[in-house]
């Protein structure tokens, strides 16, 4: 097994249950961490035989693109998406951010953190 890190994903959105979020939209930081059998990519160097951070980074950015009400439904989509469609991730976790929140007080960023083993 092994571990693949794609951290500190900047994006603009428009997450939130506040109309003024939704129409202005606000910054984001996303991190990644999926958990899959690296052993065989390290003996053949093939990019088909490992995670692809590409296509983690391209989900991600796909993902955040549609609005949602909760950073929950987002962090769902992201780990349901990476489990559908890259078939060597066995464990991921997503760290969504919302920075700067318009939550009355002088906060930096409020995070999700939700973590998904593959079913078998």
């Amino acid at each position: 097994m092994g571990i693949i890190k794609v951290t500190n994903i900047r994006v603009f959105a428009y997450h939130g249950c506040l109309n003024e979020e939704t129409k202005i939209g606000s910054d984001y930081r996303v991190d990644l961490k999926v958990k899959a059998y690296l052993q065989q990519s390290a003996k053949t160097d093939q990019l088909e035989d490992t995670v692809d951070y590409v296509f983690l980074n391209r989900i991600i950015k796909e993902e955040m693109a549609i609005p949602s009400k909760l950073l929950e439904t987002v962090a769902k989509r992201i780990l349901d998406r990476i489990f559908n469609e890259d078939k060597l991730v066995t464990k991921a976790t997503v760290n969504v951010s919302k920075l700067n929140p318009p939550i009355g007080g002088d906060v930096e960023r409020v995070t999700i953190k939700m973590t998904e083993k593959r079913k078998k």
